[in-house]
């Protein structure tokens, strides 16, 4: 039998994680994003409907940003503490930007939540914009009370 490496996400110690923006690795030109809006293992986690609606926007805007044309993904992870962002060609500092903008833009976006129908999402009644503001607006003031120098605890640049 084979031995099956662990993947990067699990040699990241989530001890000793907080919320903030880290570089979680890089594959080529190629740059995954841990967002981390919530402590890991810390028994406050984000809800589907919350998980579901902050992707909706925050994917959406995202994608209609000076980045629009890098970015590869942007998704929920499972253990509902955080978003993947992937990006090619990243700059750590432009990426921060632009994610702050996106935050700002969903807390005060005055409209409709992008893709709650039917024909342009598998789980439409299962959206908020409610939810996704008030996740969006916590992870903003987070972002802004501290330094992102975008490296987990104990790593070095």
């Amino acid at each position: 039998m084979n031995k099956i490496e662990k993947i990067a996400s699990f040699t990241v110690d989530h001890d000793l994680l907080t919320e903030g923006i880290y570089v979680s690795r890089i594959d080529g030109d190629i740059t995954t994003y841990d967002l981390r809006t919530r402590v890991p293992n810390g028994g406050d986690y984000m809800d589907n409907l919350t998980m579901h609606s902050v992707e909706h926007m925050f994917a959406t805007y995202v994608r209609a940003s000076s980045i629009a044309d890098r970015v590869i993904y942007f998704g929920p992870m499972g253990c509902q503490t955080g978003f993947y962002l992937l990006v090619r060609n990243a700059d750590n500092g432009e990426t921060l930007t632009v994610v702050k903008d996106v935050l700002s833009r969903i807390v005060n976006h005055d409209g409709e939540m992008f893709g709650a129908v039917k024909r342009e999402c598998g789980n439409y009644l299962n959206l908020d914009l409610a939810c996704a503001k008030v996740e969006c607006e916590r992870y903003l003031a987070i972002l802004n009370s501290k330094e992102n120098d975008f490296l987990y605890k104990g790593e070095k640049i």
